[in-house]
């Protein structure tokens, strides 16, 4: 009975791992079967034992079953298959010729989960169809959405972070004399006008309430409105006395579609702007700058929010009168983060009271990779949700489970106790000492660790672990027993700790112990646990990704040479 139960118990932690830590007995029993047909006529038997056994296996941690595994059937580890496979985005529509996407965002804040979602998918897209990915900087309002000059190289930070690259560069600050000559031709057309009205007589005008006042120029000759438009460009109108205007419907439902605002002269001696400064004054609007460089670019499709729909319809008025052939437009609903701020403007606000935009509470990129998350858990993410026009939200423990699957092949794992769980206990009854081989990663045995554990050593234990009367196995160690505050030595092997139950436990030398500061976060709540890790530790260095034995995987955020600082990343 002995064979059939090690039997049983083999396929039950094989099934238990591959299953979240649970196994059925019907897998098991098949698995027994499967291998041995002989045993089919001792069936009630046999499944009464699986009944049993099952019921232990179940009864332990998934790490638990897993170091297990690790230790006595290694080979079975490798059998365990991927859930389901990474989707891939569909193919896309009406193709012409060589596929040109771009990125372009505001550098007035650093990338947030929600805002990447554009940058990977047109990223992915290029690189499906062998295109170009263009990185293009919206930065041409110095006043509401000021650009900061260090979100420049954030962005371009974050995105590489992703594994994105970009076969061109530019910022639309760069390209003003553009823009201009581009205006002046509408102009010279008569499909726009300098508007030296104010707001309200504009509006009013829209709404037909007024016939159109003289300082509109709507039906001006286009040499009146030349004339005027030099001079917004020589700099004769101060902000808010003149703007630019594209003519539209006037009967247009959306008042926003209206003769919408091409240009609008900024105060940048008020406002610089961090790359040009104050050399202009003539500020083209997001959409007419926008329409411009997708058109010189050559870009063939663009991925944007479905909240941007109204600027693709006032874009089409640049490129209809332009004879220019519209992109392609994909359009996707918002993407939430569950608990997290995903407001841009409100992200802002928080780093301008000295808030960094790596904060682990943040939604940002930066500040979910101080976490621990991986660039392949975001594109997996991203990718997954793909371009759903209805509005998503992601839980966090959405990406913990799709980043605790890859970091799961690959972390180092480290024994570590809590300091305000921990309790220290000499082991006694151990003749000699006994070295621990402990590998860091099931997937590769040969990379391990040693640690020499002598008679009258202190080994700090979890103290609930640690109650009197346990058998334990101290992990790859040894198995021994909670006695009048000792750890009693019984055996050496896993088989004879498994004859009386033993609890695999991970432990900590004391006198081989490092200090650690874990860093803990909830929505926007930090918290600080000390606890001592295993010497080998100290090796590590910062942004190195691990996993602490049955409590979860963490980040290296400091180094110092008396004490290690972490960010828990998830369980």
């Amino acid at each position: 009975m002995e064979e059939i139960r090690e039997l049983a118990r083999k396929y039950a932690l094989q099934n238990a791992y591959t299953h979240g830590g649970k196994a059925q007995s019907g897998s098991v029993v098949s698995k027994i079967f499967a291998e041995r047909p002989d045993l089919k006529t001792k069936a009630r038997e046999i499944v009464s034992i699986v009944n049993e056994v099952t019921t232990q296996v179940n009864s332990m941690s998934l790490e638990d079953q897993r170091h297990e595994l690790e230790e006595k059937y290694p080979h079975l580890l490798e059998k365990k298959k991927e859930e389901k496979e990474i989707k891939t985005l569909p193919e896309l529509p009406n193709l012409r010729g060589k596929v040109v996407t771009r990125f372009a965002p505001n550098p007035d804040g650093p990338l947030h989960l929600g805002n990447s979602r554009a940058a990977i998918i047109s990223y992915e897209y290029a690189k499906m169809y062998k295109g170009d990915f263009i990185l293009r900087f919206d930065d041409t309002d110095p006043k509401v959405k000021k650009p900061i000059k260090e979100a420049y190289g954030w962005i371009r930070e974050d995105l590489k972070w992703l594994g994105i690259s970009w076969t061109e560069e530019f910022a639309a600050s760069s390209r003003f004399e553009r823009y201009y000559d581009v205006a002046k031709d509408l102009i010279e057309k008569s499909y726009a006008y300098v508007d030296t009205c104010n707001k309200e007589t504009f509006l009013d005008f829209s709404m037909k309430r007024i016939s159109e006042p003289e300082c509109l120029h709507r039906s001006s000759p286009k040499e009146k409105n030349l004339e005027l438009w030099e001079q917004m460009l020589e700099g004769k109108f101060k902000e808010g006395e003149a703007v630019l205007r594209i003519k539209t419907d006037m009967d247009d439902p959306d008042p926003s579609q209206r003769d919408w605002v091409m240009f609008r002269v900024i105060n940048t001696e008020e406002n610089p702007h961090p790359l040009t400064g104050n050399k202009y004054t003539v500020f083209p609007t997001y959409n007419f700058a926008t329409s411009v460089d997708d058109h010189d670019k050559g870009v063939t499709h663009v991925f944007r929010a479905k909240e941007h729909m109204s600027n693709s319809l006032k874009q089409k008025w640049v490129f209809n009168y332009l004879n220019w052939e519209f992109p392609i437009v994909m359009e996707f609903g918002r993407l939430k983060l569950e608990g997290f701020m995903m407001s841009k403007s409100k992200i802002k606000e928080i780093l301008e009271k000295g808030v960094t935009r790596d904060d682990p509470r943040l939604s940002t990129l930066a500040g979910l990779r101080r976490r621990g998350i991986l660039p392949d858990t975001i594109k997996e993410i991203i990718i997954e949700v793909g371009l759903k026009t209805s509005d998503a939200t992601i839980s966090f423990d959405n990406i913990a489970a799709i980043n605790r699957k890859k970091l799961d092949k690959t972390a180092k794992r480290y024994m570590y106790i809590p300091k305000d769980k921990a309790k220290s206990m000499r082991i006694s009854g151990m003749s000699g000492c006994i070295t621990a081989k402990i590998p860091f990663n099931f997937s590769n045995p040969n990379e391990f660790r040693e640690i020499k554990v002598c008679e009258g050593d202190e080994i700090i234990l979890d103290s609930d672990d640690a109650r009197e009367g346990r058998h334990l196995r101290l992990m790859d160690l040894c198995n021994v027993r909670v006695e009048g505050g000792n750890l009693v030595y019984e055996s050496r092997t896993l088989e004879e700790g498994k004859a009386k139950d033993a609890s695999i436990v991970q432990w900590v030398k004391s006198a081989e112990s490092f200090p650690m500061i874990l860093k803990k976060y909830n929505g926007n709540d930090e918290r600080e646990e000390r606890g001592f890790a295993e010497s080998s530790i100290s090796s590590l260095n910062v942004n190195d990704i691990i996993q602490f034995f049955r409590y979860g995987f963490v980040r290296i955020d400091e180094k110092k040479s008396d004490i290690m600082v972490a960010i828990f990343s998830h369980d």
